[in-house]
Formats: C-alpha cells, sequence, structure tokens
C-alpha cells in the first residue's frame, strides 16, 4: 500500500494530484503557485497525506526534445529529490492537459490538479499492468 503525489510541473502554477491509499486512482487536489513556497507547501501535503512515491510529468514535446520550461523542470525534480526521502519518478505527460480539458466544466478547460491527476493515473495504471 502506497499513496502517490502526481505533479504537473509549470512555470506560473504546477498542478497537484494524490492518489488513494491503494495507489490505484488519482484525484485532483490543488494547483499551487510556482513560487518560493512551493516545495514547503508540498513539504506540508507530503507529509500530512503520508506520500510514498511523487511522479512529475516530463515536459519534454513529442519528439524528447527540450521545450523552454524543460530546464526549469528538471531542476524542480532535483530538488523534490533532495528534499524528499521518497522516490521521483518521471511519467511522460504528453497531452494531459488536453485530456484534461475534455473533463473539465465549462469555462474552466485549463485545469492543472486535473492535468496532474491525468499524469498520475497514467503511471497507476502502468505500474498496475507490470505486477
Amino acid at each position: 500500500m502506497m499513496k502517490y503525489l502526481g505533479i504537473d510541473y509549470g512555470a506560473k502554477r504546477v498542478g497537484v494530484a494524490v492518489s488513494d491509499d491503494g495507489g490505484t486512482i488519482a484525484f485532483p487536489r490543488t494547483t499551487l503557485p510556482n513560487d518560493d513556497k512551493l516545495l514547503s507547501q508540498l513539504t506540508t501535503l507530503i507529509n500530512g497525506e503520508k506520500i510514498g512515491s511523487i511522479v512529475v510529468g516530463d515536459t519534454r514535446s513529442h519528439g524528447g526534445k527540450d521545450n523552454p520550461v524543460t530546464a526549469e523542470a528538471e531542476a524542480f525534480v532535483s530538488a523534490l529529490q533532495k528534499t524528499f526521502d521518497v522516490s521521483v519518478e518521471r511519467v511522460w505527460e504528453m497531452w494531459s492537459s488536453i485530456e484534461a480539458s475534455r473533463y473539465a466544466p465549462e469555462g474552466k478547460e485549463h485545469n492543472d490538479a486535473s492535468a496532474a491527476a491525468i499524469i498520475l493515473q497514467r503511471f497507476l495504471d502502468m505500474k498496475g499492468k507490470k505486477k
């Protein structure tokens, strides 16, 4: 039994999702501003939810090429690995925002927390198939 935290990293905002205790279903949780309080807010969430692993969407494009946010995202992943004593996994996030917008209410098409939940759910589904 392990609980996972999913992260959709963005230059301005970071979408966050949390799995159930069994690590099978992802739920959108919140969107945090990407500022100097981000790591302390994540610390509170990770400790409060007893998170055992962090899953971060890989920001690279379809062909695996870096984009303007890739270097920032890599630095963010390094900071997570140095700050938290849990595994940090990378997962392909291509089209997660588009997929999230399909389920969003009218006028709320871009929801970073929903994108984080889709990233995390993809990871959980792949993990489940490997058993």
